[in-house]
């Protein structure tokens, strides 16, 4: 049970095939880097610190620790990376694009010969649109939207495939879609915002290296020899859907074989690729598939299929019938009164599919290409026959992150609570964090991604997610440091907007929307140990606070610009806007001395330091009485001073107890975006857990559980977005998966079941384990996937009777804090708890026990005393 320590030793070789990797590795001579005998506890995060790598070298590598009586381990099994093409000069394909202009996606083809037989073939690709790659007929990879959506003429991700066993000696036929996608489409806050942002032009960027079995290479690219066609997809677009004619398919457009006249030139162009990057986020893939839960009919007639959970991705149709016959399918979230499909919170985006079949007398399979929907219902019109569960199926699309933990307690509407985040996670993590996935937006909101960022890192293993869009908005920031509202920043100045203020303003600098500069570097070393996220961003988030100073004045109060504020709080409660700027002003100081202390830069420790101490002075000095009322006395004012440490301590008490009083008055909550994720978390910490308990229990109107009572499978925009009569909130602000309030999963986590990161020993070094039992719940578990391992808590209450079941992963350490516990009462897996088998040392404060863990499995019980009664 106790922690492991010891040296490590790690090496690296560069030019053995995995093959011959282990050999390699064995032979001192071949190493390319050796790390020695490190004497550490640390296993994770150990950078490469050898020589400078390559482009296209392979680096195979293995690993060895030793325990705390120096016997070593047995080498790891050999793993490898291969680096990219990390030099302009690496590249000599050109961008092409069709040479005849054309409504429809273009089919792209190369063919070219091999002349002998092939040791290795990467191909590299990218485009500015959306692609997909053909071999010989064959799909190449399953990545879904390529090239991802990033700041596209800063930042260019490429993907590297491997085709190494599909190539062949002689003739071959590369070929490629290309789709307007995110970089030439319509692209913003509907009808009037901005068509083709990047670019007026989709083209094609692909380099294709073969090295032979004698060591000669040949390398094919984009240039003046591919050839164009216009394809079976009429059009596609990323919010529209796409129209795809089965009749005008070419069958061996991608393959050796007969091909018709329609086939022309394409332009190469030699145009800027200093932007290009290797593939950093996870790619999108289809994740899971879903089957019909029943078939309805409409009042309209149409046949609407539920799938019985609101996704995101599209359906896969199959069908037969005779030639021409054109099936549309619509999609929506939710059905209106009368039963039928309900679009108009879509606000112009068609989310349409129209499939014309070719009619062969065969079923008929397809699936779109460059094009995403966010539903739970299809309505089918012009299906040929009887639809029914097999004719539809909804495939699950988003960037491929790991689930990283699993929730559970006795109460269902929980369950499905934590159910409906995950699914709002899911439909809101294509390529980038999104605000809502199915209206005429669909975009990089800062400010959401900023609030639910705690919550996203509980839930799946959102690393490389969240450091490739931090990229981007270090990208997209400006040069005094504002930070935009979306990023990618597809709305840099405003032309026409929904407010008249904000005409020809730019779209940035919003208090909580920019803060996401700071906050969610700070939440990713959290979750995960590493100081590189906070040492890649450091100096976007400094030119961030400089902003916010410089905004705050000699005052240091942030005022009079505009601000989202606390967006969406529910009936009509407003937060002073100039309020919550100061208040993320001084968060944002908060956490960057907090990275410049993580990252050693002592100088800004001290000066950071002292310019919190001084915008909180300025805060309690301009917005806090001498009774505790913060601003207008709103929740969401309460929630922020207390969330981010603004009070002196000796008000402290009398705050929360105002914020206690308020959400007693009122029988429910008032926040918005920013002041819900922090609401429970204000009233537990300050000894009111069971309001906070009654809080998320409720399901009336306005609560987390009360969509549940409409059957909701996701997190709704609004508290109310279909009120109890049936009525329904502004189309225009009406997503139905929407993850921002979703952020009260942190508390779920970290509270009921108990689970913290320490941020003095982050990414899980060490654990703080402290539940708090409430609500009438007596029986919660839930599991954290940690880079040391699994971390999972169980606990049950049965009568007076507490039990605790934990499990600390190796090489790391636990503070669980017993609630209600005396030390005499305690047993540890049957036995008097005490100093030994793990534990290193216990404290009771008279309310509760706190225990000190090595790694291990520990079973606590106790008969819980009477807990003391909250203020």
């Amino acid at each position: 049970m106790a922690e492991t320590s010891g040296p490590q030793r790690l090496t690296r070789l560069a030019t053995a095939s995995p093959e011959a990797a282990a050999s390699a590795l064995d032979n001192d001579s071949q190493l390319l880097w050796d790390s020695g005998g490190i004497d550490s506890t640390d296993s994770t995060h150990r950078v490469y610190s050898g020589p400078r790598l390559r482009s296209r070298q392979r680096c195979s590598w293995r690993v060895r620790i030793w325990d705390d009586y120096g016997t070593p381990s047995e080498w790891s099994a050999p793993a490898w990376w291969e680096m990219g093409l990390l030099e302009l000069s690496d590249w000599s394909a050109q961008w092409i694009e069709p040479d005849a202009p054309s409504q429809r996606v273009p089919y792209l083809r190369r063919r070219f010969a091999l002349r002998d037989e092939v040791a290795r073939a990467r191909v590299y690709a990218t485009s500015h649109g959306l692609y997909q790659l053909y071999l010989n007929g064959h799909r190449i990879g399953d990545f879904e939207l390529t090239p991802g959506f990033t700041s596209y003429h800063k930042r260019l991700q490429y993907q590297t495939y491997d085709l190494t066993e599909s190539l062949r000696i002689g003739d071959n036929v590369i070929g490629a879609l290309l789709g307007e996608g995110w970089y030439a489409g319509v692209l913003g806050l509907g009808d009037a915002w901005d068509n083709k942002r990047y670019g007026e032009h989709t083209s094609f960027f692909a380099q294709l290296e073969v090295t032979y079995r004698d060591d000669t290479t040949d390398t094919i690219v984009t240039d003046e020899h591919w050839r164009s066609s216009p394809s079976p997809i009429l059009n596609s677009g990323v919010y529209a859907g796409e129209t795809y004619d089965a009749r005008l398919e070419q069958t061996h457009w991608a393959n050796l074989g007969g091909l018709n006249g329609l086939w022309s030139r394409v332009l190469a162009r030699i145009l800027p690729h200093d932007g290009l990057v290797a593939q950093h986020g996870p790619p999108i893939r289809k994740i899971q598939e879903l089957v019909p839960k029943c078939i309805l009919r409409a009042s309209t007639g149409e046949t609407i299929v539920d799938l019985g959970q609101n996704m995101v991705g599209w359906v896969r149709l199959c069908a037969r019938g005779p030639a021409g016959t054109t099936i549309t399918l619509r999609h929506g979230e939710i059905l209106d009164a009368k039963g039928d499909l309900y679009t108009e919170n879509l606000i112009g985006a068609g989310q349409t599919i129209r499939y014309i079949l070719r009619g062969t007398g065969a079923i008929e399979v397809y699936e779109p290409h460059f094009t995403f929907q966010g539903f739970r219902y299809v309505s089918i019109h012009g299906y040929p026959g009887e639809v029914t569960v097999g004719s539809i199926t909804g495939v699950v699309l988003h960037s491929d992150m790991a689930q990283a933990s699993e929730f559970a307690t006795s109460d269902d509407r929980l369950n499905q609570l934590h159910h409906n985040v995950v699914w709002s996670q899911k439909g809101n993590s294509v390529d980038i964090p999104t605000d809502c996935p199915q209206r005429l937006e669909r975009l990089g909101w800062t400010g959401d991604a900023q609030v639910f960022a705690a919550t996203a890192a509980f839930n799946m293993d959102v690393a490389l997610f969240f450091t490739k869009w931090l990229k981007d908005l270090a990208a997209d920031q400006y040069p005094n440091g504002s930070v935009p509202w979306v990023v990618p920043d597809v709305v840099r100045t405003i032309e026409v907007a929904p407010l008249p203020e904000l005409l020809g303003k730019e779209a940035a600098g919003a208090a909580g929307w920019g803060d996401a500069a700071t906050v969610i570097p700070w939440e990713l070393y959290l979750a995960y140990g590493d100081t590189r996220v906070l040492q890649e961003q450091y100096a976007s988030m400094a030119k961030w606070v400089d902003y916010q100073r410089a905004r705050a004045g000699d005052q240091l109060v942030w005022s009079g610009d505009y601000q989202w504020g606390d967006w969406l709080p529910f009936g009509d409660v407003s937060t002073d806007t100039d309020l919550i700027a100061t208040a993320y002003f001084a968060r944002s100081v908060d956490l960057l001395g907090r990275t410049a202390q993580a990252l050693g830069k002592d100088d800004d420790v001290l000066r950071y330091r002292i310019l919190f101490r001084d915008v909180r002075a300025a805060f309690n000095r301009t917005f806090v009485a001498t009774d505790a009322k913060v601003g207008g006395g709103t929740q969401t004012a309460y929630v922020l001073a207390l969330q981010f440490d603004l009070l002196p301590p000796e008000q402290h008490a009398a705050a929360a107890g105002l914020l206690a009083a308020s959400v007693r008055s009122t029988g429910h909550l008032t926040t918005g975006f920013l002041g819900t994720p922090g609401l429970l978390f204000a009233l537990s910490k300050f000894g009111y857990l069971e309001d906070a308990y009654r809080l998320l229990l409720r399901d009336n109107i306005p609560s987390w559980l009360y969509p549940l009572t409409h059957g909701a499978t996701t997190i709704w925009e609004n508290w109310d977005g279909i009120r109890p009569d049936g009525s329904l909130q502004d189309p225009s602000m009406n997503s139905f998966n929407h993850y921002a309030k979703g952020a009260v999963g942190e508390w779920m986590y970290r509270v009921i079941a108990g689970i913290s990161a320490d941020s003095t020993r982050p990414g899980y070094k060490h654990s703080r384990i402290s539940p708090k039992p409430g609500g009438g719940l007596h029986r919660v578990r839930a599991s954290h996937s940690t880079l040391y391992g699994e971390l999972s808590t169980s606990w049950e209450i049965a009568g007076s009777t507490f039990q605790l079941v934990v499990s600390i992963p190796a090489n790391t350490t636990a503070t669980v804090t017993l609630p209600s516990a005396t030390v005499q009462a305690i047993l540890e897996s049957g036995e008097p708890l005490a100093v030994g088998n793990g534990i290193t040392s216990v404290q009771d404060d008279g309310a509760d026990v706190t225990v000190e863990l090595g790694s291990g499995s520990y079973r606590f019980s106790y008969a819980m005393a009477d807990s003391h009664s909250e203020p």
